[in-house]
């Protein structure tokens, strides 16, 4: 039996003159877990909205347990069994995490905390998702906070579960228990959709997967008689190089130094302890390290957005450790953070506006006193189709696209910005395949221009294959520095358990 039949569904943007979906067709297995793949912009997100009521289609139907059904907002989907899980998660900070569960669900006025907390528990240990009712929403990491918005949509008795994204945000660590977590939902007799651009993860958790292109259904497969390559293909239209080619590196004189930076919390503890390391013109430097070893503060205190204790860094030989992002931009840095949404853009201005965010200064955008409105609209279309920023028009708002393209935004903003040394932390996260192809290409290039790059990434892949140097971060430290025939997945990961002496 199906438990949901899509036929013949249509959406178009006038505004951005985009057909989000063209006449979309095909049905879901009752009890299956139901990947849906595209590249950026396919169209993926648009169709699961249409399915939870946030998006009205223009055309066809929609088929619940071989019923056609109405669904006007999200109240009519959950009142149909579906939940969903949106890849920005909508929860309150302060809040517990029994209020933020059980938010729109008492029945009563007033609700004691002792039976918020014994049903979140009950719940939690009925699905195989533990964790404590009591704890603050902003004391979670991703994975906890992930774990909320499945259970909210659990208590809500939802028999279909839309998963948009849901590794995207997931450390590695994270990614097997939480394909568990799939596992178990579907063997309690849930149907999961599962959007992804991850491949394997795709192939390993679900039973089958639909493919989608420019808002259009291309195919369904049995994951077990498919491949990455076979989806890939389907995904992009053509064969997608799902390895980099790249020449040897050829390293001119030290752009960015860090000589013993120390990095310390607020309460007193320590984050980095004496970290050094050097990026050479013209070569790419991964960092490597399971999360929460002090990546993220390094390069935030790099880029300027945390204060450094102690040490020296300096951008071609200038130091900059006291120095503000933007002082540190001017200074020849362009950095595209980990959080895109909160950090790189701003998602309620244009894409026009957020093409210039941090940049506002420079001469080459000007005419005498004001901005050159002519000159920025034209280098916003080039961004536009250089980097496939799909769904999108220079006027139209970055919070209208989907996640991978507002990464497209940030990326085009920092690369054509031609800097000295670029900071790319996660570049490729929530990227397609055919996208991760492009930006690995565009990172290499502007390695080979002779810009020095510094590259972070919990991916080891992608560290493996695009870095001509490794430093290890483990517990604050750099654990040790990999090059050449050094660099492989061995070396690496013994030196993110700390093993520094059990480099090859």
């Amino acid at each position: 039996m199906n438990a949901i039949t899509f036929e013949n569904i249509s959406k178009y943007y006038p505004s951005t003159e985009v057909q989000a979906s063209d006449n979309v067709s095909f049905s879901i297995r009752k009890g299956e877990i139901h990947a849906i793949c595209g590249e950026n912009g396919a169209g993926k997100s648009t169709l699961m909205n249409i399915l939870f009521g946030l998006e009205r289609m223009d055309s066809g139907r929609i088929l619940i347990n071989e019923e056609e059904v109405t669904l006007r907002n999200a109240s009519d989907a959950l009142a149909h069994g579906i939940g969903m899980v949106h890849q920005h998660f909508k929860l309150v900070p302060s809040f517990t995490v029994a209020e933020s569960i059980l938010l729109g669900t008492e029945e009563k006025p007033f609700i004691s905390k002792k039976s918020e907390v014994e049903a979140v528990r009950e719940l939690s240990e009925k699905y195989s998702l533990p964790i404590d009712p009591s704890a603050l929403i902003d004391t979670l990491p991703v994975g906890m906070l992930q774990r909320v918005e499945i259970l909210k949509m659990l208590i809500r008795n939802v028999e279909i579960l839309i998963l948009d994204e849901p590794t995207a945000v997931l450390t590695p660590n994270e990614v097997g228990p939480f394909l568990d977590t799939l596992r178990n939902l579907k063997e309690r007799g849930k149907t999961i959709i599962f959007i992804s651009h991850k491949l394997q993860e795709v192939l390993d958790a679900s039973d089958r997967i639909t493919v989608m292109r420019k808002g259009k259904f291309i195919g369904t497969k049995e994951s077990k008689e498919t491949n990455i390559y076979e989806l890939a293909d389907m995904m992009v239209g053509r064969k997608v190089l799902l390895s980099v080619d790249k020449k040897p590196s050829v390293p001119g004189e030290t752009i960015l130094s860090v000589e013993n930076i120390n990095v310390t919390s607020s309460s007193g503890l320590k984050i980095l302890d004496n970290v050094s390391f050097s990026v050479r013109r013209g070569e790419i430097y991964g960092i490597a390290g399971v999360s929460g070893n002090g990546q993220e503060a390094l390069i935030k205190a790099i880029a300027g957005e945390v204060q450094v204790r102690s040490g020296v860094i300096r951008i071609s030989g200038k130091e900059v450790q006291n120095l503000s992002v933007e002082q540190k931009r001017k200074a020849g840095m362009a950095y595209v953070p980990e959080d895109r949404v909160h950090v790189g853009l701003n998602v309620e201005a244009s894409l026009l506006d957020n093409s210039l965010l941090g940049y506002e200064d420079e001469k080459c955008f000007k005419k005498g006193m004001f901005l050159d409105e002519k000159k920025l609209r034209e280098r916003a279309e080039k961004m536009i189709s250089d980097y496939q920023i799909y769904g999108s028009s220079v006027d139209g708002l970055v919070s209208k696209l989907s996640g991978g393209n507002m990464q497209k935004v940030v990326l085009a903003r920092e690369f054509e910005h031609v800097p000295d040394l670029l900071i790319v932390e996660q570049p490729v996260r929530g990227l397609d395949v055919g996208s991760i192809e492009f930006v690995h290409k565009a990172i290499i290039e502007e390695r080979d221009k002779g810009t020095a790059v510094l590259l972070v990434s919990v991916e080891l892949d992608e560290i493996l294959s695009l870095s001509d140097r490794v430093g290890v971060m483990y517990s604050g430290s750099l654990a040790g520095e990999l090059s050449g025939d050094e660099i492989n997945e061995t070396n690496i990961a013994l030196l993110m358990v700390g093993k520094k002496g059990g480099v090859e």
